[in-house]
């Protein structure tokens, strides 16, 4: 099992910027990517972006591309995500998940079924 605890949230204006952490623990051996979704009310969950830990490769959203920059701590097996220039519409709850799943493919970690753990989420509100 792997446990994902997630902070940094929070309520800020528009043009702000907020940094995201996910600390990992138990079995962090078994975990080959993570990444952060997103779910705002009454919408599903969406892919943010993802980090593989073999190589740091990253895979971000369009809608975020250019604004967002996911990080991560090997060692310390802690991924931030540093989200700058923030939109009202980036308002939601930042879920952390970890995925114990081999892949080539860089677009196999923009989909939630393909994450085993996950976080309890934070919640990030932008006001205009």
């Amino acid at each position: 099992q792997v446990q994902l605890v997630e902070s940094g949230g929070g309520l800020v204006q528009a043009g702000d910027s907020l940094r995201l952490s996910c600390a990992a623990s138990g079995r962090t051996f078994s975990m080959y990517a993570m990444g952060w979704f997103r779910q705002a009310p009454g919408k599903e969950r969406e892919f943010v972006a993802g980090i593989k830990w073999s190589g740091a490769n990253t895979y971000y959203a369009d809608s975020v591309k250019g604004r967002f920059t996911i990080s991560g701590d090997n060692a310390k097996k802690v991924v931030y995500l540093q989200m700058n220039s923030l939109k009202p519409e980036d308002t939601a709850i930042y879920y952390c998940g970890a995925s114990a799943r081999p892949s080539i493919s860089g677009g196999y970690y923009t989909v939630p079924r393909n994450y085993d753990y996950w976080g309890q989420g934070t919640q990030v509100t932008v006001s205009s």
